[in-house]
C-alpha cells in the first residue's frame, strides 16, 4: 500500500549535520542577530535543500503573527475573462510585496465554514458590506482588518462601458438599438446597471431606448426569437450584455440567415480571447484593470500595514474593439 512520505524537519536537518536544533533554525529561518559563520550557513542550506525540506507555513505565521495572505471576497459572479484577468493582476501586485491573493466567493446559504475561520488571513478584502455573523466570525477568528468597497461602487464602475457600445454604433450610423441581457440571475444587478447607462447614452444622442431582451442559452431558442423580432421591428444594432451573449446573438442571427454586421451589427463587452477567434469576429468594449487592481492591491496592503495612506480610487478607462460584427 502507498505511503505518506514523512515530512522533513529542521530537526532532521540538524541530525544530518551533527549541528544544533537551535542553530539550524536560526539559519532557516534567517533569523536577525546571530553570528552563524557563512560557512556553516550554506551547509545546513544545502543539506535543507538536499532533504527537500520545506517550512512550516502554520508554524512560520505564528512565529511572525502573520499568515501574508489577502482574502478577496467577492459576490456571487461567474468569474470570466475580466474577472479571471482582474485576479491576476491583484495577484501580481500582492505578489511582489510579499503576500498571496485567495479570491473566495460566500454564497447564500453556504453551511461550509467560513474560508477565513481556517486561513485566518492577515486582510478581507470585501466587494460589498459584511453581515453582522460574518464581521464577527472574522473578529473571532483573528482577522485583523476587513476593507469593504461599497458594492454600488463597484457595480456602477463595471457599466462604464455600455455608452461606448452605444455610441460605436451610433458612429456607424445605427439609430434603432436593442439590449440583449444574460439569463443567470447571479448577473441580474451588473446587467441593469449597463443596460442604464446604456439608456442615458442612447437620450443623451437622441435615439430612442434600446429594446432589452433577455437571451438565453443555445437551445433555448430566446436568442434566435430575439433576432428575428429585432429585424423585424427595424432595429439594426445590437448591445450585448458580455461577449458570450454577443455570441449567442450573432450565432442565432447566422442561423437565420441574418447578415452580421448587416442587416444586425453586434458589439459584446469584455473583450474575451474567443471574441476575435469566432466568426464574425465579434467587436467588443475592453476594460483597461490594470490600474484598477492597482487600486485594490495597495488598499489591501493599507490594510495590512504596508502603506501609509490610502490608495486613491481609480476610475478604469474603456476601450472599443472594432471587428467585423459591426
Amino acid at each position: 500500500m502507498p505511503t505518506t512520505k514523512k515530512r522533513v524537519t529542521a530537526a532532521d536537518v540538524a541530525r544530518s549535520l551533527g549541528l544544533s536544533r537551535a542553530t539550524v533554525g536560526f539559519v532557516l529561518n534567517n533569523t536577525p542577530g546571530q553570528t552563524i559563520p557563512e560557512t556553516t550557513r550554506r551547509r545546513v542550506l544545502a543539506e535543507a535543500a538536499r532533504l527537500g525540506y520545506r517550512p512550516n507555513a502554520a508554524a512560520q505565521a505564528l512565529r511572525r503573527g502573520s499568515t501574508r495572505l489577502i482574502m478577496l471576497l467577492q459576490p456571487d459572479w461567474p468569474v470570466e475573462t475580466s474577472m479571471s484577468e482582474f485576479f491576476e493582476e491583484v495577484s501580481y501586485h500582492l505578489d511582489r510585496a510579499g503576500y498571496t491573493l485567495v479570491p473566495y466567493t460566500r454564497r447564500a446559504g453556504d453551511r461550509a465554514r467560513p474560508l477565513w475561520e481556517m486561513l485566518h488571513p492577515d486582510v478581507i478584502l470585501g466587494l460589498g458590506e459584511f453581515d453582522e455573523a460574518e464581521a464577527r466570525s472574522a473578529r473571532e477568528s483573528g482577522v485583523r482588518t476587513v476593507v469593504t468597497a461599497p458594492l454600488e461602487a463597484t457595480v456602477a464602475v463595471a457599466a462604464g462601458g455600455a455608452g461606448h457600445q452605444v455610441r460605436h454604433l451610433h458612429e456607424r450610423g445605427h439609430r434603432r438599438l436593442a439590449y440583449a441581457l444574460p439569463d443567470d440571475p447571479r448577473l441580474a444587478d451588473l446587467a441593469a446597471t449597463r443596460l442604464a447607462a446604456a439608456r442615458e447614452t442612447a437620450r443623451e444622442l437622441g435615439l430612442q431606448p434600446p429594446d432589452a431582451r433577455q437571451v438565453g442559452k443555445v437551445g433555448t431558442g430566446s436568442a434566435a426569437q430575439a433576432v428575428e423580432q429585432w429585424r423585424d421591428s427595424g432595429i439594426t444594432g445590437v448591445i450585448a450584455y458580455n461577449d458570450y451573449t454577443a455570441a449567442l446573438v450573432t450565432g442565432a442571427a447566422v442561423r437565420a440567415g441574418i447578415g452580421v454586421p448587416a442587416p444586425l451589427a453586434v458589439i459584446g463587452h469584455d473583450d474575451s480571447r474567443f471574441g476575435e477567434v469566432f466568426v464574425p469576429a465579434l467587436s467588443s468594449v475592453r476594460m483597461e484593470i490594470g490600474g484598477l487592481a492597482r487600486y485594490v492591491a495597495e488598499l489591501a496592503l493599507h490594510g495590512a500595514g504596508q502603506r501609509t495612506t490610502a490608495p486613491r480610487p481609480v476610475t478604469p478607462e474603456f476601450t472599443v474593439v472594432h471587428r467585423e460584427s459591426t
